[in-house]
């Protein structure tokens, strides 16, 4: 299973910042060590042309050349520097080449071991994001369907958003059009305050845990099925919903977190649609907390990537003659 990373790309952060930095490359450490399966790979920048499918060029052009408002910088939550403006483009180019990897290979999971920018609107920032990574891979690979099969059908897509916070840019950005559906669960007196509608929010009381998440989710997930059919999942896989979270004020379990993981990937696979997912949000009391929540999702993650790779050897099988699938050519 492949996964795009960026996290060598440092903000200079000041001294008791509460976005965890270092956590990506810790990350990153932990996969290596514990799932080697997952081979990784340094995130390309997303281009400017690949922005405009979703920003602003003014917007583009004021984090690229540092000309961003002081009030911009205190929404988005980071100071300018040029390794901001770096590490956002890396990280939306993380989550492209993730849905290009399964597009391009008929199925499968991806992943970005960053992403899921859920709060960044058309033409600013927020909540720790600066450019909307989902929003800009959904519209990518739209443009890139449509240009290959020629078809006049955008592809359809959805956007399933686990983050404990509401993801208020891509609801704004996709309003109205009916070939992206966004779906969001979240914590309902949590950030953002002031929310935007998805095509589905699904609001949840501080304290909620793992059954009533879960049966949540499953009613979600069936309303989803009733008015979407989406050739595509963009699945935002947050970790704050976990119980140890500083800013999420749910308490899900590790084993609820796995099941919810789980339940997402098995509604995919049982439609056979590719999946990228992105990691979101994770603030925990103990950073090893938030890690053991995202390890458990590649984890999750692998399984199913195992069962794509066992049909796509049945169905190359199938397709070789039989009399040549165990020819020895003579010595």
């Amino acid at each position: 299973m492949h996964a795009f990373y960026a996290d060598h790309f440092v903000l200079p952060l000041p001294s008791g910042h509460r976005f965890p930095m270092a956590k990506y490359a810790r990350l990153r450490e932990r996969l290596a060590r514990e799932l080697p399966e997952v081979e990784m790979h340094e995130a390309l920048p997303a281009s400017d042309d690949e922005l405009a499918l979703v920003h602003t060029p003014a917007y583009i052009d004021a984090v690229a050349s540092g000309a961003l408002s002081p009030l911009l910088q205190r929404e988005i939550g980071f100071p300018w520097s040029p390794a901001m403006a770096e590490r956002a483009r890396r990280s939306v180019g993380a989550t492209l080449q993730a849905a290009r990897r399964v597009m391009g290979q008929g199925g499968g999971l991806a992943a970005n071991l960053a992403g899921g920018t859920h709060h960044a609107y058309a033409d600013k920032g927020g909540g720790f994001c600066v450019f909307n990574d989902f929003a800009v891979a959904a519209r990518l690979m739209q443009a890139e369907h449509a240009s290959r099969h020629g078809i006049h059908q955008p592809l359809r897509v959805a956007i399933i958003d686990l983050d404990v916070h509401q993801g208020n840019g891509t609801a704004r950005i996709f309003a109205g059009d009916a070939s992206v559906f966004t779906l969001s669960l979240h914590g309902a007196k949590n950030f953002p305050f002031r929310k935007e509608p998805s095509d589905l929010d699904v609001e949840l009381p501080d304290g909620c845990a793992d059954d009533d998440y879960l049966h949540a989710l499953e009613l979600a997930l069936d309303e989803l099925d009733h008015r979407f059919e989406p050739e595509l999942v963009l699945y935002l896989a947050g970790a704050d919903p976990h119980e140890g979270d500083r800013l999420g004020r749910l308490k899900l379990s590790f084993d609820g977190l796995e099941a919810r993981d789980r339940r997402v990937m098995e509604w995919a696979w049982s439609r056979r649609l590719p999946l990228v997912f992105a990691m979101g949000g994770g603030y925990g009391h103990d950073m090893e907390a938030t890690l053991q929540v995202q390890v458990n999702t590649y984890r999750t993650a692998l399984t199913f990537e195992r069962r794509w790779q066992g049909q796509a050897l049945a169905a190359e099988a199938a397709a070789t003659p039989l009399g040549t699938r165990w020819h020895n050519p003579a010595p």
